[in-house]
């Protein structure tokens, strides 16, 4: 079971913080829910990755596919605090040079 929770700061940067396990039943719903997103105007997103104990390979295509929504809009996704299994996964498959992580959520479009 996985949760999202998503708020916008004060920089017009929207946060989605998946919680539990981003899995092939759960990309689906990150994708919606990103796709909503960027339909509602918000371009730069950041996914905090904290919560998030599991990753598989339709969990990375789904961010991904958020990546490429966000840009085709002419923002940007960026993945904030991923857990150390999120970690090992981005580097294994090299998405780590794709999705490049930040400390935190706030950090993620700092000077940008």
């Amino acid at each position: 079971m996985i949760e999202f929770e998503s708020r916008q700061n004060d920089d017009g940067v929207t946060v989605v913080h998946p919680r539990g396990r981003l899995n092939m039943v759960a990309a689906p719903q990150l994708r919606e829910l990103i796709t909503a997103i960027v339909d509602g105007g918000a371009t730069r997103i950041v996914v905090e990755l904290s919560s998030t104990d599991f990753i598989d390979s339709s969990g990375l295509g789904a961010l991904i596919a958020g990546l490429k929504t966000a840009r085709q809009a002419g923002g940007d996704l960026r993945i904030a605090a991923p857990t150390a299994q999120v970690e090992t996964v981005l580097a294994l498959t090299n998405l780590n040079r794709v999705l490049k992580a930040y400390a935190s959520a706030e950090l993620a479009f700092d000077g940008d």
